[in-house]
This record gives C-alpha cells, structure tokens and sequence, in this order.
C-alpha cells in the first residue's frame, strides 16, 4: 500500500429508507420514524471498525412538496441524536431531492444524484478522501447497489433481518 492509499478512509454507505429505518412511504417526522432491527448497532460497529458512516438517499418527496429539505435535515439531527445513546454516529448524509418525471419545478429533472446515479457516494469519497476499494454500500434496492457499482465501491442489497448481523462480516477489523 501505498502512503497515498494508507491516508484514504474506508466508510460504509447506507441506503435510509428500507435499510436503516422501516420503509412506511416518504419517512420525513420522527414521530414515523422506526429503525430496522440491528440498524444502530450496525452503525456502532462500523463506527468501532474506524469507517466513516454516511446516508445516502433518495428524497423525491421534497421534489413532489410532500415535506421540506430542512424536514429531512431535522430528522437525520435526530437519527445522530439517537444514536449518541449507544455512542455511534453517521459522519454524513446526502439526499436527492429530484425526480426526473413527477417533482414541482425546480426539483424536476434527471441528476447524477439520484440513485442507480452515483453523484451522492463519488461526492463523499472527494470530500471525505475515501478509498472507494475499501467500502461498501449497503441498501434494500437494486439501485443502491448499481449506485456503489458505479462508483467502484461495493454494493450489498439487504432484504430483511438484522442488519447489524448482515454488516458485521463485510467489515475488516
């Protein structure tokens, strides 16, 4: 490895909805909001393993004026809010608030954000200097794992169980 390669941070990248938090449509209050068993020990592994944690969503419910941006930023403050009780945290998040055909103006349009596009993970590993090789995407849909394919990182589709349990043997001490 190279000293280069050595300064590059590994991160494991969730999908939110359906994979850290149970999918009930357009999750924006955290009066709806419900972890997926094992989704906050999953992220306390990961960040025990030194990976940096990040969210990377679609939120095509802003586009369509179903809530705000500044409702979906509230709610992942109080994700890390929720997670400080067992000492973890999500370094970072993107969301996509476009949708190509059903979005109000301003949000009507196709994007490199919006997944299978890899626009939010190709903008974390530049701002964060992650090692795309050695990190992963984890998410409930295929394209969360077209998205991590695209951008050189490893995809993982999750369908159901513990995620903590599903996470643990994909991560290298």
């Amino acid at each position: 490895m190279t000293n280069s390669e050595a300064t590059l941070k590994k991160a494991v990248f969730f999908d939110r909805d359906g994979t850290l938090n149970v999918d009930t449509g357009y999750v924006h209050d955290w009066a709806n909001f419900v972890w997926i068993p094992g989704a906050p020990e999953a992220i306390k592994l990961a960040n025990d393993r030194d990976y940096l944690v990040f969210v990377i969503t679609n939120q095509s419910g802003i586009g369509r004026g179903y809530y705000s941006e500044q409702a979906v930023h509230t709610l992942h403050d109080q994700m890390n809010v929720d997670l400080a009780k067992i000492d973890a945290h999500i370094d970072g998040l993107e969301f996509c608030p476009h949708h190509p055909k059903e979005a109000q103006s301003e949000y009507l349009k196709s994007c490199d954000c919006r997944k299978p596009a890899p626009g939010m993970i190709l903008a974390l590993i530049e701002k964060w200097q992650i090692d795309p090789v050695r990190s992963l995407m984890i998410g409930d849909n295929d394209t969360d794992v077209a998205a991590a394919a695209a951008a050189n990182v490893s995809g993982h589709l999750f369908s159901n169980g513990n995620l903590r349990d599903f996470l643990a043997p994909l991560l290298s001490d």
